[in-house]
């Protein structure tokens, strides 16, 4: 098999592949290896210098992947996960150097299956942007596009899996961050229900927001994923006991014509680039021709979201990233500095103008005199935003929507207008705010060529229904 092809390939064709002995382990990690060093997307921070190491060992251990599909497939993990032995920089300067002590419950999961870990991805500073242009080591270029952005922050991730740099990859999504990434490069990406995977080993943004998820560029691969991370973990208090589904099986078996489709209203407005909305309306119109239930309804404080999420997040942001101070972690300072100049020195130069920008309204909004006014408010919005959702999801099993408002964007149009920027994310903080689950799938592209996706939300603990009716979307193009 040629090398180039090896990208094109999903994990059960890898695995068939392997077993077959079309290739080794090693070869297709090599493989993959060459193709990122040739790569000018700057998809990666850092590579697994042990990842031919751990192949050669998979290759003398290869029957255990008759059972085991996962066994020997590449894997790019965001660098806002840690892997042990690896950097673990999350995109900042203030933690360029930091080497990960221990590795991620959610990676450790998919290490057990025999999955290897290719190397770090590329991402917004401490997850904090939508267009992966603020990271210390530069943006993420679009496959499809090179002059637009990837998307964030996990474009790193959708970036390598898009340009075939890794067959699946590990993103984290606080408010879109896996979900919009993926429509922008045209692959799929999943927010897990808060609580499903544990986020024990992943850098802390917003911590009740925040939940690791896998990105791929089909929706069986990511039931792959999700199976094998999925589940209680005693190291993350946070994560639910709730049993988990047999994801593979409910795609075999499970008529995607039972479940009921919601179109909220809310979610079509005529802020919508035109060539998105007439893509999902006929990918409804599809759906509807062929035997599904299509339902309108309402979800009337999803207006309220985006300003939500943008005062808890950064509440929970300068919380978070107080411990980056250059004593515990983080750059350090002169050692002759007064502890007021080191901290101003460290923090002022470690951080970014975004990051520091999320901190000090964060700070603001805890502050005395603005708590009840702001953060209060919010959680008191946020409890009626999950509560829609509650409602809704007795009446229909699946929301279907867009998964972002435009196509990718040129770099540079939007990050010195912070505001229009943090629109990117307002078909998706909703599901983060709710702790429910949600799905971007590619759909369509615009006349420039460009992937338009397409975004399904469920109920906490339903990412099988996200799975069946995704794939028949997939499958029925």
């Amino acid at each position: 098999m040629l090398k180039e092809d090896l990208g094109k390939l999903n994990i059960a064709e890898i695995n068939q592949a392997l077993l077959a002995k079309q290739f080794s382990v090693k070869e297709m990690t090599a493989s993959f290896l060459q193709a990122i060093d040739q790569s000018k997307l700057n998809a990666f921070i850092s590579i697994n210098d042990q990842a031919i190491a751990q192949a050669e060992e998979a290759d003398k251990n290869l029957a255990q992947a008759k059972d085991n599909v996962l066994f020997g497939i590449p894997l790019a993990v965001k660098d806002i996960i840690l892997v042990k032995d690896l950097k673990a920089t999350a995109g900042s300067q203030m933690l360029k150097n930091y080497i990960a002590p221990y590795t991620a419950t959610a990676v450790k999961r998919l290490q057990d299956k025999g999955m290897i870990v290719l190397g770090k991805t590329n991402c917004d500073e401490f997850a904090m942007g939508a267009s992966n242009e603020h990271s210390y080591f530069g943006p993420v270029l679009n496959p499809h596009n090179q002059t637009r952005v990837s998307g964030g922050s996990s474009g790193g991730s959708a970036a390598a899996v898009a340009a075939s740099l890794a067959t699946v990859a590990l993103g984290s999504d606080t408010g879109g961050s896996i979900r919009q990434p993926a429509a922008f490069c045209g692959i799929s990406g999943l927010k897990p229900s808060y609580g499903r995977v544990s986020r024990y080993g992943s850098i802390a943004m917003a911590s009740s927001l925040d939940q690791i998820g896998p990105m791929a560029k089909n929706i069986k691969d990511l039931a792959y994923l999700l199976q094998a991370m999925a589940g209680v973990d005693k190291l993350d208090a946070t994560t639910s006991h709730k049993a988990v589904p047999n994801y593979l099986e409910n795609l075999k078996v499970k008529n995607p014509r039972d479940l009921v489709i919601g179109v909220p209203k809310e979610y079509f407005s005529d802020k919508i680039d035109i060539e998105i909305k007439q893509a999902i309306e006929e990918k409804i119109k599809f759906l509807a021709d062929n035997g599904f239930a299509i339902k309108e309804v309402s979800l009337p404080n999803t207006e309220y979201a985006l300003a939500v999420y943008y005062l808890l997040m950064p509440a929970e942001v300068s919380s978070n990233l107080a411990r980056f101070d250059g004593l515990l972690y983080g750059i350090s300072a002169a050692e002759d500095l007064s502890l007021d100049q080191w901290y101003k020195t460290v923090r002022s130069t470690g951080f970014s103008e975004e990051s520091k920008r999320r901190i000090m309204l964060g700070t603001y909004i805890l502050s005395a005199g603005y708590y009840d006014a702001y953060y209060k408010q919010a959680q008191k919005v946020r409890t009626l935003i999950k509560e829609d959702f509650v409602k809704v999801f007795q009446e229909v099993d699946v929301l279907l929507t867009p998964a972002t408002p435009t196509p990718a964007f040129e770099l540079g149009a939007k990050v010195n207008d912070p505001l229009q920027m943090y629109l990117a994310d307002i078909f998706t903080v909703a599901a983060n705010v709710a702790g429910i689950c949600g799905l971007s799938m590619p759909i369509a592209k615009t006349q420039n060529n460009l992937p338009i996706g397409l975004q399904l939300l469920a109920a906490p603990y339903y990412e099988e229904k996200l799975f069946v009716l995704g794939n028949f979307i997939e499958n029925n193009k």
